[in-house]
Protein backbone atom coordinates (compact mmCIF):
# COMPACT_ATOMS: atom_id res chain seq x y z
CA UNK A 1 0.00 0.00 0.00
CA UNK A 2 1.34 3.49 -1.16
CA UNK A 3 2.54 5.55 1.58
CA UNK A 4 -0.03 8.22 2.76
CA UNK A 5 1.14 12.04 1.50
CA UNK A 6 2.35 14.03 4.42
CA UNK A 7 0.05 17.37 4.68
CA UNK A 8 1.64 20.77 3.20
CA UNK A 9 3.66 22.57 5.82
CA UNK A 10 2.74 25.44 3.75
CA UNK A 11 -0.32 27.28 1.36
CA UNK A 12 0.56 27.54 -2.35
CA UNK A 13 2.22 30.56 -3.47
CA UNK A 14 -1.50 32.82 -4.19
CA UNK A 15 -3.57 30.32 -2.52
CA UNK A 16 -5.65 30.93 1.04
CA UNK A 17 -3.68 30.44 4.14
CA UNK A 18 -6.47 28.04 6.14
CA UNK A 19 -5.74 24.87 6.50
CA UNK A 20 -9.00 22.34 5.70
CA UNK A 21 -8.55 20.03 8.48
CA UNK A 22 -11.13 17.47 6.92
CA UNK A 23 -8.81 17.41 3.59
CA UNK A 24 -5.37 17.46 5.42
CA UNK A 25 -4.35 20.37 3.04
CA UNK A 26 -4.40 24.25 2.49
CA UNK A 27 -7.75 25.59 0.84
CA UNK A 28 -7.03 26.49 -2.85
CA UNK A 29 -9.04 29.49 -2.91
CA UNK A 30 -7.27 32.81 -4.04
CA UNK A 31 -7.13 35.54 -1.43
CA UNK A 32 -7.30 39.24 -2.33
CA UNK A 33 -4.54 41.47 -3.29
CA UNK A 34 -2.35 42.06 -0.10
CA UNK A 35 -4.13 39.52 1.95
CA UNK A 36 -3.44 36.14 3.16
CA UNK A 37 -7.18 34.46 3.67
CA UNK A 38 -9.58 33.83 0.83
CA UNK A 39 -13.39 35.88 0.87
CA UNK A 40 -14.42 32.73 3.19
CA UNK A 41 -11.89 32.69 5.82
CA UNK A 42 -11.68 36.27 6.23
CA UNK A 43 -12.78 35.67 9.45
CA UNK A 44 -9.09 34.70 10.27
CA UNK A 45 -7.66 37.44 9.27
CA UNK A 46 -6.31 39.90 12.17
CA UNK A 47 -5.79 42.94 10.61
CA UNK A 48 -9.35 42.78 8.64
CA UNK A 49 -12.14 44.95 10.50
CA UNK A 50 -14.94 43.20 8.72
CA UNK A 51 -16.33 41.04 10.37
CA UNK A 52 -17.97 37.37 8.98
CA UNK A 53 -20.83 35.62 10.27
CA UNK A 54 -22.39 31.93 8.95
CA UNK A 55 -25.78 32.72 6.61
CA UNK A 56 -28.66 32.25 8.58
CA UNK A 57 -29.94 30.91 5.39
CA UNK A 58 -27.14 28.27 4.90
CA UNK A 59 -24.32 28.20 7.85
CA UNK A 60 -22.33 26.17 5.18
CA UNK A 61 -21.08 29.30 3.83
CA UNK A 62 -20.36 32.57 5.76
CA UNK A 63 -21.30 36.52 4.28
CA UNK A 64 -19.62 39.75 5.44
CA UNK A 65 -21.75 41.11 8.59
CA UNK A 66 -22.29 44.67 6.57
CA UNK A 67 -23.46 42.68 3.62
CA UNK A 68 -25.89 40.61 4.77
CA UNK A 69 -28.81 42.08 3.46
CA UNK A 70 -27.48 42.42 0.18
CA UNK A 71 -26.38 38.94 0.00
CA UNK A 72 -29.77 37.77 1.30
CA UNK A 73 -31.63 38.64 -1.89
CA UNK A 74 -29.42 36.46 -4.10
CA UNK A 75 -28.31 33.82 -1.85
CA UNK A 76 -28.74 30.18 -3.59
CA UNK A 77 -30.41 29.00 -0.31
CA UNK A 78 -33.08 31.59 -0.51
CA UNK A 79 -36.71 30.56 -1.07
CA UNK A 80 -37.25 30.95 -4.73
CA UNK A 81 -40.83 32.40 -5.29
CA UNK A 82 -43.26 29.40 -5.80
CA UNK A 83 -45.33 28.92 -9.72
CA UNK A 84 -48.33 29.71 -9.89
CA UNK A 85 -49.55 25.95 -10.59
CA UNK A 86 -47.86 25.02 -7.10
CA UNK A 87 -49.94 24.30 -4.22
CA UNK A 88 -48.52 22.08 -1.06
CA UNK A 89 -49.27 18.84 -0.29
CA UNK A 90 -52.21 19.08 -2.96
CA UNK A 91 -51.56 15.28 -3.82
CA UNK A 92 -50.13 14.16 -0.80
CA UNK A 93 -53.29 12.12 0.36
CA UNK A 94 -54.99 11.97 3.87
CA UNK A 95 -53.17 13.82 6.44
CA UNK A 96 -53.55 11.09 8.67
CA UNK A 97 -51.79 8.66 7.61
CA UNK A 98 -48.65 8.65 8.85
CA UNK A 99 -45.17 5.92 8.34
CA UNK A 100 -44.18 3.89 10.60
CA UNK A 101 -42.19 5.27 13.43
CA UNK A 102 -38.64 4.33 12.92
CA UNK A 103 -37.77 2.66 16.20
CA UNK A 104 -41.21 0.24 15.05
CA UNK A 105 -39.38 -0.79 12.00
CA UNK A 106 -37.72 -4.13 12.32
CA UNK A 107 -35.36 -5.42 9.82
CA UNK A 108 -36.79 -8.58 7.95
CA UNK A 109 -33.84 -10.31 8.94
CA UNK A 110 -34.53 -9.40 12.66
CA UNK A 111 -37.71 -11.69 12.24
CA UNK A 112 -38.14 -14.51 14.19
CA UNK A 113 -39.09 -17.71 11.80
CA UNK A 114 -42.67 -17.71 12.89
CA UNK A 115 -42.27 -13.87 12.54
CA UNK A 116 -41.93 -14.34 9.00
CA UNK A 117 -43.75 -16.84 8.48
CA UNK A 118 -46.93 -15.42 9.57
CA UNK A 119 -46.25 -12.42 7.24
CA UNK A 120 -45.96 -14.41 4.25
CA UNK A 121 -49.44 -16.01 5.52
CA UNK A 122 -50.58 -12.68 5.59
CA UNK A 123 -49.09 -11.78 1.77
CA UNK A 124 -50.37 -14.80 0.57
CA UNK A 125 -54.07 -14.78 2.05
CA UNK A 126 -54.34 -11.21 1.05
CA UNK A 127 -53.17 -12.01 -2.89
CA UNK A 128 -56.24 -14.47 -3.19
CA UNK A 129 -58.15 -13.64 -5.89
CA UNK A 130 -55.57 -11.59 -7.42
CA UNK A 131 -54.76 -12.54 -10.62
CA UNK A 132 -50.67 -13.17 -10.53
CA UNK A 133 -49.82 -13.91 -14.63
CA UNK A 134 -50.41 -10.62 -16.20
CA UNK A 135 -50.62 -10.71 -19.83
CA UNK A 136 -48.25 -10.19 -22.20
CA UNK A 137 -48.36 -6.52 -24.10
CA UNK A 138 -45.20 -6.41 -25.83
CA UNK A 139 -45.36 -3.63 -28.72
CA UNK A 140 -43.28 -1.91 -30.74
CA UNK A 141 -43.93 1.53 -32.68
CA UNK A 142 -42.45 2.56 -35.93
CA UNK A 143 -41.62 5.86 -35.38
CA UNK A 144 -38.46 4.18 -33.42
CA UNK A 145 -37.71 1.76 -36.10
CA UNK A 146 -34.70 3.26 -37.48
CA UNK A 147 -33.45 3.72 -34.01
CA UNK A 148 -33.65 0.55 -33.36
CA UNK A 149 -31.88 -0.67 -36.13
CA UNK A 150 -29.25 1.98 -35.77
CA UNK A 151 -25.63 -0.18 -34.86
CA UNK A 152 -24.16 2.93 -33.21
CA UNK A 153 -26.54 2.42 -29.73
CA UNK A 154 -25.04 0.46 -27.36
CA UNK A 155 -26.68 -2.46 -25.38
CA UNK A 156 -28.22 0.13 -22.74
CA UNK A 157 -29.69 2.65 -25.27
CA UNK A 158 -31.20 -0.48 -27.04
CA UNK A 159 -32.57 -1.28 -24.20
CA UNK A 160 -34.34 2.03 -23.13
CA UNK A 161 -35.76 2.17 -27.34
CA UNK A 162 -37.24 -1.13 -26.91
CA UNK A 163 -38.99 0.08 -23.95
CA UNK A 164 -40.20 3.22 -25.42
CA UNK A 165 -40.89 1.39 -28.41
CA UNK A 166 -43.16 -0.58 -26.08
CA UNK A 167 -44.57 1.77 -24.22
CA UNK A 168 -45.96 4.02 -27.43
CA UNK A 169 -47.08 0.73 -28.95
CA UNK A 170 -49.43 0.53 -25.95
CA UNK A 171 -50.56 3.81 -26.57
CA UNK A 172 -51.03 3.25 -30.11
CA UNK A 173 -53.52 -0.01 -28.82
CA UNK A 174 -55.26 2.36 -26.49
CA UNK A 175 -56.10 5.38 -28.92
CA UNK A 176 -54.22 7.33 -27.21
CA UNK A 177 -51.84 9.12 -29.74
CA UNK A 178 -53.47 11.63 -31.49
CA UNK A 179 -54.10 15.62 -32.00
CA UNK A 180 -56.28 18.27 -29.68
CA UNK A 181 -54.28 16.51 -26.54
CA UNK A 182 -51.69 17.31 -23.60
CA UNK A 183 -49.31 14.85 -22.55
CA UNK A 184 -48.19 15.01 -19.14
CA UNK A 185 -44.28 13.03 -18.56
CA UNK A 186 -43.70 12.45 -14.84
CA UNK A 187 -40.40 11.47 -13.65
CA UNK A 188 -39.17 13.06 -17.08
CA UNK A 189 -35.60 13.65 -16.68
CA UNK A 190 -34.22 14.09 -20.14
CA UNK A 191 -37.51 14.03 -21.63
CA UNK A 192 -37.01 11.07 -23.97
CA UNK A 193 -40.05 9.46 -23.60
CA UNK A 194 -41.92 12.85 -25.10
CA UNK A 195 -39.73 13.46 -27.57
CA UNK A 196 -40.67 9.75 -29.25
CA UNK A 197 -44.57 10.72 -28.54
CA UNK A 198 -43.83 13.78 -30.59
CA UNK A 199 -41.94 11.62 -33.03
CA UNK A 200 -45.06 9.52 -33.15
CA UNK A 201 -47.52 12.00 -33.56
CA UNK A 202 -45.63 13.89 -36.58
CA UNK A 203 -48.06 15.99 -38.10
CA UNK A 204 -50.52 16.12 -35.11
CA UNK A 205 -52.02 19.40 -34.47
CA UNK A 206 -53.06 21.58 -31.31
CA UNK A 207 -50.43 19.29 -29.27
CA UNK A 208 -48.81 19.81 -26.11
CA UNK A 209 -45.96 18.28 -23.55
CA UNK A 210 -45.39 19.25 -19.96
CA UNK A 211 -42.61 17.62 -18.54
CA UNK A 212 -42.64 17.41 -14.92
CA UNK A 213 -39.29 17.18 -13.19
CA UNK A 214 -38.67 18.11 -9.11
CA UNK A 215 -34.37 18.57 -10.21
CA UNK A 216 -32.50 20.64 -13.06
CA UNK A 217 -31.60 18.47 -15.65
CA UNK A 218 -29.03 18.65 -18.09
CA UNK A 219 -28.79 17.22 -21.51
CA UNK A 220 -32.58 17.98 -22.57
CA UNK A 221 -34.06 17.08 -25.39
CA UNK A 222 -37.54 19.02 -25.43
CA UNK A 223 -35.55 22.11 -25.92
CA UNK A 224 -35.10 20.86 -29.31
CA UNK A 225 -38.42 20.87 -30.21
CA UNK A 226 -40.23 23.56 -32.06
CA UNK A 227 -43.31 22.37 -33.68
CA UNK A 228 -45.35 21.55 -30.39
CA UNK A 229 -45.02 23.03 -27.14
CA UNK A 230 -42.96 21.92 -25.27
CA UNK A 231 -43.05 22.73 -21.58
CA UNK A 232 -41.18 21.65 -18.16
CA UNK A 233 -42.82 22.21 -14.80
CA UNK A 234 -39.83 21.93 -11.95
CA UNK A 235 -41.99 21.29 -8.77
CA UNK A 236 -42.44 18.00 -6.58
CA UNK A 237 -45.93 16.12 -8.04
CA UNK A 238 -46.46 16.58 -4.55
CA UNK A 239 -47.45 20.31 -4.89
CA UNK A 240 -48.09 20.13 -8.30
CA UNK A 241 -51.82 21.48 -9.11
CA UNK A 242 -52.55 20.43 -12.55
CA UNK A 243 -55.61 22.67 -13.49
CA UNK A 244 -53.74 25.79 -12.74
CA UNK A 245 -51.18 25.18 -15.54
CA UNK A 246 -51.53 28.13 -17.87
CA UNK A 247 -52.37 25.43 -21.13
CA UNK A 248 -54.69 23.41 -19.52
CA UNK A 249 -56.58 26.12 -17.45
CA UNK A 250 -57.34 28.22 -20.85
CA UNK A 251 -57.43 25.26 -23.32
CA UNK A 252 -58.69 22.26 -21.47
CA UNK A 253 -57.63 19.68 -23.88
CA UNK A 254 -57.18 16.09 -23.00
CA UNK A 255 -54.64 15.18 -20.73
CA UNK A 256 -52.68 11.78 -21.18
CA UNK A 257 -50.07 11.06 -18.54
CA UNK A 258 -47.30 9.37 -18.91
CA UNK A 259 -43.80 8.20 -17.18
CA UNK A 260 -41.11 5.49 -17.99
CA UNK A 261 -40.07 4.45 -14.64
CA UNK A 262 -41.91 6.97 -12.26
CA UNK A 263 -39.56 5.57 -8.73
CA UNK A 264 -42.12 4.48 -6.21
CA UNK A 265 -44.45 6.91 -3.99
CA UNK A 266 -43.96 9.24 -7.66
CA UNK A 267 -46.30 6.62 -9.11
CA UNK A 268 -48.83 7.38 -6.13
CA UNK A 269 -48.43 10.86 -6.26
CA UNK A 270 -49.11 10.90 -10.11
CA UNK A 271 -52.43 8.99 -9.87
CA UNK A 272 -53.75 11.21 -7.42
CA UNK A 273 -52.38 14.15 -9.44
CA UNK A 274 -54.76 13.01 -12.29
CA UNK A 275 -57.46 10.87 -11.51
CA UNK A 276 -58.58 12.42 -8.00
CA UNK A 277 -56.95 16.46 -8.04
CA UNK A 278 -57.30 17.10 -11.31
CA UNK A 279 -60.53 15.44 -12.94
CA UNK A 280 -62.12 16.74 -9.27
CA UNK A 281 -61.04 20.39 -9.98
CA UNK A 282 -62.05 20.11 -14.25
CA UNK A 283 -65.67 18.21 -12.68
CA UNK A 284 -66.39 21.53 -10.63
CA UNK A 285 -65.28 24.18 -12.72
CA UNK A 286 -67.48 22.09 -15.74
CA UNK A 287 -70.71 22.06 -13.33
CA UNK A 288 -69.90 25.75 -12.72
CA UNK A 289 -69.47 26.89 -16.53
CA UNK A 290 -73.13 28.03 -18.10
CA UNK A 291 -71.14 26.61 -21.72
CA UNK A 292 -70.95 23.66 -20.29
CA UNK A 293 -74.42 23.65 -19.14
CA UNK A 294 -75.66 24.72 -22.35
CA UNK A 295 -73.78 22.10 -24.30
CA UNK A 296 -75.20 19.35 -22.32
CA UNK A 297 -78.36 20.33 -22.80
CA UNK A 298 -78.14 20.68 -26.45
CA UNK A 299 -81.17 19.54 -28.26
CA UNK A 300 -84.94 20.16 -27.71
CA UNK A 301 -85.85 18.50 -24.05
CA UNK A 302 -84.10 15.36 -25.11
CA UNK A 303 -86.48 15.01 -28.68
CA UNK A 304 -85.76 11.66 -30.46
CA UNK A 305 -85.41 14.09 -33.46
CA UNK A 306 -82.17 15.30 -32.72
CA UNK A 307 -79.76 15.47 -35.75
CA UNK A 308 -76.20 13.08 -35.34
CA UNK A 309 -74.27 15.71 -34.45
CA UNK A 310 -76.54 16.85 -31.66
CA UNK A 311 -76.35 13.48 -30.38
CA UNK A 312 -72.81 12.80 -30.53
CA UNK A 313 -72.03 16.32 -28.58
CA UNK A 314 -74.75 15.78 -25.91
CA UNK A 315 -73.61 12.09 -25.22
CA UNK A 316 -69.60 13.54 -25.43
CA UNK A 317 -70.59 16.02 -23.16
CA UNK A 318 -72.02 13.51 -20.32
CA UNK A 319 -69.36 11.22 -20.16
CA UNK A 320 -66.10 13.73 -20.92
CA UNK A 321 -63.32 12.75 -18.68
CA UNK A 322 -60.71 14.89 -18.48
CA UNK A 323 -57.68 12.43 -18.39
CA UNK A 324 -58.11 10.13 -21.42
CA UNK A 325 -55.57 7.95 -20.30
CA UNK A 326 -52.95 6.74 -18.21
CA UNK A 327 -49.88 4.89 -18.83
CA UNK A 328 -46.79 4.31 -16.55
CA UNK A 329 -43.89 1.95 -16.27
CA UNK A 330 -43.83 1.34 -12.27
CA UNK A 331 -40.78 0.44 -10.72
CA UNK A 332 -39.14 1.11 -7.18
CA UNK A 333 -41.62 -0.56 -4.72
CA UNK A 334 -39.08 -0.61 -2.35
CA UNK A 335 -39.72 3.84 -2.15
CA UNK A 336 -43.07 3.72 -1.93
CA UNK A 337 -44.41 5.38 1.57
CA UNK A 338 -47.97 4.71 3.22
CA UNK A 339 -48.83 8.42 3.44
CA UNK A 340 -48.74 8.64 -0.57
CA UNK A 341 -49.92 5.39 -1.33
CA UNK A 342 -53.18 5.68 -2.86
CA UNK A 343 -54.22 1.66 -2.32
CA UNK A 344 -54.75 2.37 1.31
CA UNK A 345 -58.30 1.61 1.17
CA UNK A 346 -57.32 -1.95 -0.81
CA UNK A 347 -55.11 -2.74 1.95
CA UNK A 348 -57.05 -1.82 5.16
CA UNK A 349 -59.91 -3.59 3.79
CA UNK A 350 -57.72 -6.87 2.99
CA UNK A 351 -56.67 -6.79 6.95
CA UNK A 352 -53.37 -5.00 6.55
CA UNK A 353 -51.90 -1.97 7.54
CA UNK A 354 -48.59 0.14 7.55
CA UNK A 355 -46.50 -2.22 9.37
CA UNK A 356 -47.53 -5.15 6.91
CA UNK A 357 -46.56 -2.48 4.22
CA UNK A 358 -43.87 -1.47 5.26
CA UNK A 359 -42.33 -4.87 4.97
CA UNK A 360 -43.67 -5.86 2.13
CA UNK A 361 -42.41 -2.42 0.01
CA UNK A 362 -38.74 -3.92 1.57
CA UNK A 363 -39.65 -7.55 0.32
CA UNK A 364 -40.06 -6.19 -3.33
CA UNK A 365 -36.35 -6.21 -3.52
CA UNK A 366 -36.42 -10.23 -3.61
CA UNK A 367 -38.17 -10.07 -6.83
CA UNK A 368 -34.52 -9.53 -7.93
CA UNK A 369 -32.12 -9.55 -5.39
CA UNK A 370 -33.77 -12.87 -4.39
CA UNK A 371 -31.93 -14.71 -7.55
CA UNK A 372 -28.90 -14.27 -6.38
CA UNK A 373 -27.04 -16.98 -4.76
CA UNK A 374 -26.85 -17.46 -1.34
CA UNK A 375 -24.05 -16.76 0.24
CA UNK A 376 -22.08 -17.04 3.66
CA UNK A 377 -22.67 -13.91 4.83
CA UNK A 378 -25.42 -11.22 4.87
CA UNK A 379 -24.58 -9.01 1.61
CA UNK A 380 -25.95 -5.62 1.13
CA UNK A 381 -26.58 -4.53 -2.71
CA UNK A 382 -26.10 -0.83 -3.14
CA UNK A 383 -26.43 1.00 -6.44
CA UNK A 384 -26.10 4.97 -7.36
CA UNK A 385 -29.21 6.64 -6.79
CA UNK A 386 -29.96 9.16 -9.91
CA UNK A 387 -32.50 11.49 -10.43
CA UNK A 388 -35.38 10.48 -11.95
CA UNK A 389 -35.78 9.55 -15.24
CA UNK A 390 -31.94 9.78 -16.09
CA UNK A 391 -31.02 7.49 -19.26
CA UNK A 392 -28.44 5.80 -17.84
CA UNK A 393 -30.71 4.70 -14.99
CA UNK A 394 -32.18 0.82 -15.59
CA UNK A 395 -33.52 0.40 -12.04
CA UNK A 396 -32.42 -3.29 -11.67
CA UNK A 397 -32.28 -4.35 -8.92
CA UNK A 398 -34.04 -1.83 -7.57
CA UNK A 399 -31.75 1.33 -6.79
CA UNK A 400 -31.52 2.13 -3.03
CA UNK A 401 -30.31 0.14 -0.47
CA UNK A 402 -31.68 -3.33 -0.34
CA UNK A 403 -31.56 -6.21 2.49
CA UNK A 404 -30.98 -9.34 0.68
CA UNK A 405 -30.08 -11.19 4.20
CA UNK A 406 -29.50 -14.69 2.61
CA UNK A 407 -27.89 -16.14 5.52
CA UNK A 408 -30.66 -15.32 7.96
CA UNK A 409 -33.46 -16.87 5.59
CA UNK A 410 -31.08 -20.46 5.08
CA UNK A 411 -33.21 -22.95 5.35
CA UNK A 412 -36.39 -20.85 5.70
CA UNK A 413 -36.93 -19.68 1.91
CA UNK A 414 -34.98 -20.41 -1.40
CA UNK A 415 -33.94 -18.15 -3.81
CA UNK A 416 -36.61 -18.95 -6.15
CA UNK A 417 -39.10 -19.07 -3.04
CA UNK A 418 -37.53 -15.08 -2.02
CA UNK A 419 -38.34 -14.09 -5.93
CA UNK A 420 -41.99 -15.72 -6.03
CA UNK A 421 -42.14 -13.38 -2.76
CA UNK A 422 -41.19 -10.38 -4.21
CA UNK A 423 -42.93 -10.53 -7.55
CA UNK A 424 -46.63 -11.40 -5.23
CA UNK A 425 -45.66 -8.42 -2.97
CA UNK A 426 -44.97 -6.27 -5.89
CA UNK A 427 -48.20 -7.20 -6.99
CA UNK A 428 -50.03 -6.49 -3.84
CA UNK A 429 -48.85 -3.15 -4.01
CA UNK A 430 -49.83 -2.51 -8.11
CA UNK A 431 -53.08 -4.21 -7.27
CA UNK A 432 -54.04 -1.52 -4.90
CA UNK A 433 -53.36 0.85 -7.49
CA UNK A 434 -55.52 -0.84 -10.20
CA UNK A 435 -58.61 -0.33 -7.57
CA UNK A 436 -58.01 2.83 -6.87
CA UNK A 437 -58.54 3.87 -10.61
CA UNK A 438 -61.08 1.23 -11.07
CA UNK A 439 -63.05 2.84 -7.93
CA UNK A 440 -62.78 6.24 -10.13
CA UNK A 441 -64.33 5.22 -13.15
CA UNK A 442 -61.41 4.19 -14.80
CA UNK A 443 -60.51 0.51 -16.72
CA UNK A 444 -56.54 -0.38 -15.09
CA UNK A 445 -54.72 -3.32 -16.14
CA UNK A 446 -51.45 -4.50 -15.14
CA UNK A 447 -48.97 -6.32 -17.91
CA UNK A 448 -46.15 -6.72 -19.09
CA UNK A 449 -44.84 -4.19 -21.68
CA UNK A 450 -40.98 -5.70 -22.27
CA UNK A 451 -39.14 -9.09 -21.37
CA UNK A 452 -37.33 -9.55 -18.31
CA UNK A 453 -33.92 -9.38 -20.38
CA UNK A 454 -34.83 -5.94 -21.67
CA UNK A 455 -35.78 -4.70 -17.79
CA UNK A 456 -36.57 -6.79 -14.56
CA UNK A 457 -39.38 -3.69 -13.91
CA UNK A 458 -41.19 -4.87 -17.09
CA UNK A 459 -45.12 -4.11 -15.95
CA UNK A 460 -47.05 -1.18 -17.47
CA UNK A 461 -49.63 0.40 -15.76
CA UNK A 462 -52.42 1.55 -18.11
CA UNK A 463 -55.71 3.21 -17.35
CA UNK A 464 -58.47 5.18 -19.72
CA UNK A 465 -61.78 6.35 -18.44
CA UNK A 466 -64.68 3.94 -18.83
CA UNK A 467 -67.25 4.64 -22.00
CA UNK A 468 -64.19 6.89 -23.67
CA UNK A 469 -64.29 5.83 -27.20
CA UNK A 470 -66.18 8.89 -28.35
CA UNK A 471 -63.76 11.39 -27.38
CA UNK A 472 -61.16 9.35 -29.87
CA UNK A 473 -63.75 9.96 -33.03
CA UNK A 474 -62.43 13.52 -33.08
CA UNK A 475 -58.88 12.59 -34.08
Amino acid sequence: MAEKLAAPVSPQPGRCAYFVERKKRFCKMVPARGRRFCGEHAALEEENARRRIPCPLDSKHTVYEDQLQKHLKKCNSREKPKPVYFAKDINAGLKGATELPEEKQVSISALSKEELENLIRKLKRASNGIKSVLKDQICSHQALQEALNDPRNGDAAFKHLKQQASILGNMKRLNLLGPRRCFIEFGAGRGKLSHWVDRALQDAKDVHFLLVERATTRFKVDGKHRKNSFERLQVDIQHLCLNKVPVLAEEKPPVVGIGKHVCGSATDLALRCLAETYANLCDDDRRESPAAKRWKSSGTNGSPNNSPSETFSKSLAENWSPVAGIIIALCCHHRCDWKHYVGREFFTTAGLGVTEFNYFKRMTSWATCGMKKSGPQTSTIKTESKEQGSEAEEHEPDDGIMECNSDSLQGLLTAEERKQIGHLCKLLIDHGRIEYLQQRGYDAVLQYYTEPSVSLENVLLTATPRQSSLPHLMS
